[in-house]
């Protein structure tokens, strides 16, 4: 007789798993769709506001992966271009 496990119950060490996962976590909502003209606009838009790419998979609701892959693809760089994220760049005071 096999012993059935609860969903909540996963195998493995406990540690850093708090409650149940995510069927359909943000993030992944919208894998393996295709982009639109608009969507390829505010990668750009986030890239030049040097967006980490983790942010902007939030907002996009994509997967980090397909975010840097469509970025390579459309020759936009997420490399930070030496400025701190969101525009906290500190003013020169006199």
């Amino acid at each position: 007789m096999a012993a059935t496990r609860s969903a909540s119950k996963r195998p493995g060490s406990p540690i850093g798993k708090k409650g149940q996962r995510k069927a359909n976590p943000k993030y992944k909502r919208r894998s393996r769709q295709p982009w639109s003209d608009k969507e390829i606009k505010q990668l750009r838009s986030f890239a030049k506001a040097n967006t980490p790419t983790g942010v902007i998979s939030l907002k996009m609701q994509r997967p980090p992966a397909s975010i840097t892959s469509k970025a390579q693809r459309e020759g936009i760089s997420l490399r930070p271009v030496n400025r701190s994220p969101y525009n906290r760049r500190k003013t020169a005071r006199r």
